[in-house]
């Protein structure tokens, strides 16, 4: 009843506004598409969404489009008219990005590659199935906490004007990104020739949940004429409240059945436990930017932007988890089938391997076959709460002055970002025994377990178990830069000479500290090894025990208890639970092992030349030929922990000092051939640099409190050097029509020094730990086809008029062939195959677009050196993915020339996510992602 009443608001607040609005049509803006063959700056603008460019080849006569055939036009001008191979998305209207969120937009471009993050959200671009993307916000450099990374989702897309995905590189553009340069566009004031209000409203409703949540935008615009030239002011802000429901079930490591305490299980491949969780909660993204533009002369305008960009979440990642392998417990009715393997086992059922990933020497080997179903009796029942609170900020702000006089070109920028990440995560364990669980190791690619009368729903019995974990995180990234680009246009074949330079200081700084106890002993309760302390009696809240949303295939989906996430995140709670666990009460100081310090100043230059030549009023051919230099001097501070023979550990302060010299050349050529025909090819060398956290030498450990869970830690690699690609590629492309294009291109990319986490077996004070350790590899390849095309039915009758569609594949073919582990596999989260097919009508004020995204199997985790039983001639052993796709629409329909209704739905097949150990037939975990549905206004005056 609360979503049909939010939904009902909406459309009566839709006949509301529709009252008040004017029948008379506003100006369009001004179009501010990118200029023809430069790589964005911060000047530059995505077209909005009209447009009246005519291309080469086309007759004079003026083309007005609108909508979605409107923004995919000046899209298709983008692409079209760039020195660079880049793909463009361009807004439909003033708040009406293509997609709900930036990078569920992304995905449409031919060679984007998108996941599902925890909440939901469409995250992580890969571009051509890499993940190492310079990301640019009017062309500056941005990126989130102090990573070089950008989480595409803290940037709302309604305030984007458009986003362009460059694949190659020219010396004018800043370095960083192997995979290639994303740079999102916000909206100038100087984009709108009057006064412009513009906004929308919309609610969502989502599936998992069956509840909706609402987001809103507005946007201000005008400009002036002064005494002292033209001053425009923009000022843009939005908001949004989202509820989530991920729920996920997963087979845990496989072990040998031989080695379980009970009987039953001899023979057997099968998870040593089954279990799943719940991410749900809610988050908030409150967003506002302005922008100043002043033309104080014909040659000279001053221009200022600042953006806030927030992220607030508060959720839970609700755990649940059956060990089948306890002390006590036993195993019946056990079905496998013929697939059998040898395997290197040790003395705890798990892998007995090495570094390489091959048996160790002298290990022992089982032949055993796979476990299809069982039942489990009398075994551990864990349930765990991650409650979580996280905030991000990002300000940015930036300035400058560009200046064009006869042939001379000049723009100097000046920018500032900061942004901070904070964690706080709060986490205990409680469980109890479960007298029966029926298993079902893998269905349709998924586990599916029950427990008859499902005990973890009955609060009686619960225990504390596997500890307390508190973890406090702050991750703060700086960067001042400042940039010179000018232009002077030669004449000739020589068009123009290109220099410029940047100084860029950046500061990323990391301080974490983290509680980490074990259960303390109960003297009135006998220890059977995992369950130690009553929660009844402790002094806790009588709500401490608070149901979770239930997940598909784990009891049927039925409920189960779990420490509730406003309670763990009350800091009266919060004390007396660590009183509980003899820890101290309040917040502590950061552990200077968990933290670190880095500095980094970046020193660019470059020069580069435009040629071109006309052989005729047809035939033409022109490119860009330059080199970038450019040094990076850095120094990044730790702390190291080293054992001592007592079993106390000393804090060791470490540092490291390094420096890198790179020139990058490159080179392209168009050739243009009339009719809306033309060629390409480019050659670019490129690099990325390692990330701060990688890079940190300071090492940390701990010793699990669960005994399924290896002893683990992790330690940066300050040697780690820049990854390096050499990238070539080519196209053809044929623009035809009013909005028609066909476009394939190759392209190959010679990598060396790729970045990859490798588990190391490290003794410390006698102990075995799985530090994981960043390094470098040796050499990879990646190369493949993109081919997109677009074309609308114009010469179709009447309403048919208005069908158009679009597509595009990309082929990503990627192999490492130079490695001690991973030699002759494929890169990590690279599909080979991904495709877009849409379906698109535009006529009589509606615009409907229907389009579906597939992406085949990949692999997201090297799993070579952990525990996790594998074939004994399986010396690689990687976590795959399955091949998945999604359906999404949206609908617009223009009640006046001010007002739009929209509908939108984003994965309406409700395709799961489902991954597996290394062999299809022993699936890892389903990921049940939820469809939405939205409705929404959007105004413009």
């Amino acid at each position: 009843m609360i979503s049909k009443k939010i939904f009902l608001g909406s459309a009566s607040l839709g006949a509301m506004l529709l009252g008040a609005v004017s029948a008379h049509a506003q100006a369009a803006p001004t179009p501010t598409p990118n200029e023809a063959g430069q790589a964005p700056t911060n000047e530059t603008a995505a077209a909005p969404q009209a447009s009246s460019t005519t291309a080469p080849g086309e007759a004079a006569n003026e083309i007005v489009v609108t909508g979605i055939r409107g923004s995919l036009k000046a899209a298709e001008n983008i692409k079209r008219n760039s020195d660079q191979i880049v793909d463009a998305i361009v807004a439909q209207d003033i708040g009406k990005f293509p997609d709900p969120t930036v990078a569920s937009a992304l995905q449409r471009v031919p060679g984007v590659q998108v996941s599902i993050g925890d909440n939901n959200e469409v995250v992580n671009p890969l571009v051509r199935g890499l993940g190492d993307i310079l990301t640019t916000l009017n062309g500056r450099e941005v990126f989130t906490g102090a990573g070089r990374g950008f989480s595409f989702q803290d940037i709302p897309a309604e305030a984007l004007a458009g986003a362009q995905v460059y694949k190659n590189n020219s010396a004018n553009m800043i370095e960083g990104g192997v995979a290639g340069v994303i740079n999102m566009d916000l909206h100038r004031p100087f984009d709108f020739k009057k006064l412009t209000i513009a906004g929308g409203v919309k609610n969502t409703l989502s599936t998992n949940l069956n509840q909706s949540y609402p987001s809103a935008s507005l946007l201000v615009a005008d400009r002036f004429d002064t005494g002292i030239g033209e001053i425009g002011v923009l000022l843009s802000g939005s908001y949004s409240r989202t509820k989530f429901d991920r729920p996920v079930a997963f087979d845990d490591l496989m072990r040998s059945g031989n080695h379980h305490e009970g009987t039953g299980a001899e023979g057997a491949l099968m998870p040593t436990g089954t279990g799943g969780l719940n991410q749900f909660g809610h988050y908030s993204r409150p967003q506002i930017n302005g922008s100043i533009q002043w033309q104080a002369s014909p040659d000279l305008q001053v221009y200022a932007d600042g953006l806030w960009a927030g992220y607030r979440n508060t959720s839970s990642t609700a755990f649940i988890i059956n060990d089948a392998f306890a002390p006590g417990s036993q195993i019946t009715n056990l079905q496998t089938d013929d697939n059998c393997n040898d395997y290197a086992v040790n003395d705890a059922g798990y892998a007995n391997v090495g570094s390489n990933g091959l048996p160790n020497p002298g290990a022992n080997i089982e032949h055993l076959c796979n476990a299809t179903s069982f039942t489990s009796l009398n075994a551990r029942g864990f349930t765990s709460n991650q409650a979580h609170h996280q905030t991000t900020d990002d300000f940015i702000f930036g300035g400058g002055v560009k200046y064009d006089h006869d042939r001379f070109h000049a723009n100097l920028d000046v920018s500032y970002e900061k942004s901070t990440y904070k964690n706080k995560t709060f986490i205990i364990d409680i469980g109890k025994r479960i007298p029966e669980l029926n298993v079902t190791t893998n269905k349709d690619g998924g586990v599916d377990f029950s427990a008859p009368g499902n005990p973890l729903s009955d609060p009686a019995g619960y225990t504390f178990t596997n500890g307390l974990y508190d973890e406090h995180s702050k991750s703060t990234g700086k960067l001042f830069a400042t940039k010179l680009d000018t232009r002077y246009e030669v004449g000739g074949f020589l068009k123009e000479i290109q220099v410029g330079a940047r100084y860029a200081r950046r500061i990323g700084q990391f301080q974490s500290r983290v509680v980490n106890p074990g259960v303390p002993d109960d003297p009135n309760n006998p220890n059977d090894g995992a369950y130690i302390l009553p929660i009844a009696g402790q002094g806790l809240p009588d709500d401490f025990l608070q149901p979770v949303p239930g997940v598909p295939r784990i009891y049927g989906g039925q409920s189960w208890l779990q420490p509730g996430t406003d309670v763990l995140l009350d800091r009266a709670v919060e004390d007396r639970l660590l009183t509980i666990f003899g820890q101290p009460t309040g917040d502590q100081p950061y552990d200077p092992a968990r933290s670190f310090y880095a500095k980094e100043q970046t020193y660019s230059g470059y020069v580069q030349g435009k040629y071109g030549i006309d052989f005729n009023d047809r035939i033409g051919l022109d490119g860009l030929v330059g080199v970038r230099i450019t040094r990076s001097d850095r120094r990044i501070s730790g702390t190291g922990t080293v054992a001592n023979t007592d079993g106390t550990t000393t804090l060791v302060p470490v540092s490291a000092k390094t420096s890198d010299t790179d020139f990058l050349p490159n080179a392209s050529a168009r050739l243009k051939l009339g009719s809306g025909l033309q060629l390409r090819a480019s050659y670019a060398k490129v690099l990325s640099r390692p990330d701060f956290g990688s890079l940190n030498p300071g090492l940390n450990y701990a010793v699990s409190t669960n005994a399924n869970i290896q002893n683990g830690g992790s330690q940066g690699n300050p040697n780690l050097t820049p990854q390096k690609a050499d990238e070539y590629d080519a196209t053809a492309e044929y623009y035809f029509g009013k909005s028609n294009y066909v476009s394939v291109g190759v392209y190959k990319k010679d990598i060396s020094g790729r970045v990859v986490t490798t588990g190391v077996d490290t003794v410390i004070g006698d102990i075995h730990y799985l530090i994981q350790t960043p390094r470098n590899l040796g050499k990879a390849k990646l190369k493949g086809v993109e081919a997109s095309v677009q074309y609308f039915l114009d010469w179709l009758p009447g309403p048919l008029s208005g069908l158009g569609a679009y597509g595009n594949f990309t082929l990503a073919d990627s192999k490492v062939t130079q490695d001690s582990i991973l030699d002759g596999t494929p890169l990590l989260g690279v599909s080979k195959y991904n495709y877009n097919v849409g379906l698109l009508y535009e006529k009589y004020g509606i615009s409907a677009r229907m389009v579906y995204t597939h992406r085949s199997k990949y692999y997201d985790g090297d799993n070579t050196t952990s525990v996790n039983l594998r074939p004994a001639d399986q010396s690689v052993f990687l976590n795959g993915v399955r091949p998945a796709g999604r359906l999404d629409f949206s609908l617009n329909y223009d009640v006046s020339p001010n007002l739009t209704l929209t509908a939108d739905g984003t994965n309406i097949t409700k395709t799961p996510y489902r991954s597996y150990y290394g062999n299809t037939l022993n699936p890892h975990d389903i990921r049940f992602d939820d469809s939405t549905y939205s409705l929404g206004v959007r105004f413009r005056f």
